[in-house]
């Protein structure tokens, strides 16, 4: 097994149902469908580029302390939910009491990753099996289904697991071979390991702290190795890939692969990428406004490790 040399930047553009239009003074404005939104992001520190595009903002999240808490101010009557689309996958867009808004865009990048890796197996003839953790309102669990596979995806909360039906049915997926899973992720997987199960891909997505349906406590530093591990020995001989992504403020791509590294073992081969995941500024400039000369900005939202068979 190899570990890059370097790592890389995994860079998600706009696309026809959102953009992260500009960004400053500790804060994003985005376009989410119709609807512009202004979100913090303390790592802004820069002036914005075209200033007069904020006070269009539909929705303004205004936290109340550094988590995730806070509460929506809009200009405009929002709607309780509205249809967003990645390429074939739909999606829910929601203004959620966490500031994100159903899903996060940036994962983008790893959705068009995913499906590469799936899709080169089943032009090989073979239906990769998929185990998504942490799977929340279940974008990934679906791009892998239009892709080809089979799908378990796996989410402690029962409202997100109802968001992520959802989602398939707006897709028109309703049968598309996907089990739907409310539990504690971790629990999960030790059943998995017990009962023998393989996946051909895992997903690994786990939030820095979290609560299971009947109360379990995750805590990303003290419990992540201990999953890896597990999950590792999930890997079918033939297994695809394992992708680890990390928020937390104190993890790095390094640290990451290296963990990956360890729990999946030299005896499997292939290699590990990793890297950082961000947000481009829309490379095009507001109708009625002058050409600015700053270049389009990156936002660094968070870390991934992947270990893959076969170089996509």
């Amino acid at each position: 097994m190899m570990i890059a040399d370097h790592p890389i930047q995994l860079r998600t553009l706009a696309w026809s149902d959102y953009a992260l239009i500009n960004s400053g003074n500790g804060k994003k404005l985005e376009r989410y469908g119709d609807y512009m939104v202004i979100r913090p992001e303390p790592q802004c520190w820069w002036t914005p580029k075209y200033p007069a595009l904020w006070d269009k903002a539909d929705a303004i999240f205004d936290p109340t302390d550094e988590d995730d808490d806070g509460r929506w101010q809009f200009s405009r009557k929002p709607a309780d939910q509205w249809a967003l689309g990645w390429n074939q996958v739909k999606l829910y867009g929601r203004f959620t009491s966490f500031r994100h808004l159903a899903f996060f865009p940036e994962q983008a990048a790893n959705w068009t990753w995913q499906t590469e890796c799936i899709e080169r197996r089943v032009a090989a003839g073979r239906t990769p099996h998929i185990l998504n953790l942490f799977g929340y309102t279940g974008v990934a669990s679906l791009a892998c289904a239009v892709a080809g596979a089979k799908v378990t995806h796996v989410d402690a909360s029962k409202k997100s697991v109802g968001w992520a039906r959802e989602n398939a049915t707006l897709s028109g997926m309703e049968q598309a071979p996907i089990r739907w899973i409310c539990e504690d992720a971790r629990k999960y997987v030790q059943r998995e390991v017990k009962r023998g199960s393989k996946y051909e891909g895992i997903i690994l997505d786990p939030p820095k702290y979290g609560r299971g349906p009947t109360g379990e406590v995750w805590r990303l530093f003290e419990d992540l190795p201990e999953l890896i591990d597990l999950c590792a020995q999930l890997l079918s001989d033939d297994a695809a890939f394992l992708l680890l992504n990390a928020y937390a403020a104190r993890v790095s791509g390094p640290a990451l692969a290296h963990l990956l590294a360890e729990a999946v073992g030299p005896d499997k081969g292939g290699q590990i990428d990793y890297g950082e995941l961000t947000l481009v500024e829309q490379d095009k400039t507001p109708k009625g406004m002058a050409l600015s000369p700053v270049p389009p900005r990156e936002i660094g939202l968070s870390f991934f490790a992947r270990w893959m068979k076969d170089k996509v």
